[in-house]
């Protein structure tokens, strides 16, 4: 039996990567660039050049059930990944069939959200459990979606793009799509920093410590920060932000009826000035059939090796 399996984990700026066991540990992890090189082949040259030597240390490639990859706009059917605007490499690169002819293993990829769920099924919160949603709530809003112990995936490979939906029609502009008023544009860091210069704006005269940081320098967390003292506005944003994630979630729970709803990513550091008011929200837009049912979660696996662990996780799952 194949005791370890490699997790990679390529986002836009950084890769990182390691060797995990059946148990969820990382044996050993390292890092790479994303776009050091303008061509795939460079990247996994490099990639190559540092991943090989671990996979050596604990017996190489036969010691291994293969690799899961979570990439950005990564298509599980294809093994591509197919038009990413946040990596140098355009078009469709077939990243799992080129990492396969390399490594000499089996390869399975997927976009990154999916393999966050995949993660949490195997070794976080929603171990066991046959139907659940995560959602990550980071600098954008990501999403997988599990239904009757398989990952919702969709005809082409994208389904459960829940970021997208659109809960303010005509609402905020998201610039990387161009649609308005989707979930991403209001529940994510991003968004939290958007709704506190509007709300500064909005509310001349109420006093906030908000209004001494320069807008260039607001961030999700620097709203926490001021929240968790007290401040007036600080503690609006987050009310309002739960507001909309909990009505988003009504809908989610309405359509796939799930087991649990787990919560990911940086804005979980908020703790209860996020999950307290997208609670209540979720709860007070659900049908009557449907309420106090639902497990609303943060995450148990830690940040940093989150990623790791959900792309190995695609592994495990034959």
């Amino acid at each position: 039996m194949s005791n370890f399996a490699v997790g990679i984990d390529i986002g836009g700026t950084t890769t990182k990567f390691g060797i995990v066991d059946r148990e969820g540990k990382i044996l050993e992890q390292n890092r790479i660039p994303t776009n050091a090189h303008e061509t795939v082949q460079g990247f996994i040259s490099d990639l190559y050049e540092k991943l090989s030597p671990m996979i050596d240390r604990v017996g190489g490639p036969s010691n291994f059930a293969g690799i899961g990859v979570g990439a950005p706009n990564g298509n599980y059917y294809t093994g591509n990944i197919e038009h990413s605007a946040n990596l140098k490499w355009k078009g469709i690169v077939p990243l799992a069939s080129m990492l396969q002819e390399k490594f000499n293993m089996k390869v399975k990829l997927t976009n990154d959200a999916n393999a966050a769920a995949a993660g949490e099924q195997q070794y976080g919160c929603a171990k066991g459990m046959k139907d659940f949603i995560t959602i990550t709530l980071g600098t954008g809003v990501g999403s997988g979606i599990f239904i009757d112990g398989k990952i919702v995936l969709g005809h082409d490979g994208f389904a459960g793009e829940l970021g997208h939906t659109i809960i303010r029609p005509g609402g905020r502009l998201h610039k990387g799509t161009g649609i308005r008023g989707t979930l991403e544009s209001y529940a994510s860091a991003t968004g939290v920093r958007e709704t506190a210069l509007e709300m500064l704006e909005q509310f001349p005269s109420v006093d906030s410590a908000l209004r001494l940081i320069p807008a260039e320098e607001l961030t999700s967390e620097k709203v926490y920060d001021c929240a968790i003292q007290g401040d007036k506005i600080a503690l609006e944003i987050f009310q309002f932000t739960g507001q909309l994630l909990g009505e988003a979630l009504a809908n989610f729970v309405m359509f796939s009826s799930p087991e649990a709803i787990v919560l990911f990513g940086g804005l979980t550091k908020a703790g209860d000035l996020i999950l307290n008011p997208t609670q209540e929200a979720m709860e007070a837009n659900l049908c009557q059939v449907f309420k106090n049912k639902v497990k609303l979660v943060f995450s148990n696996l830690k940040e940093a090796d989150a990623a790791i662990l959900g792309a190995s996780a695609l592994i495990w799952e034959d």
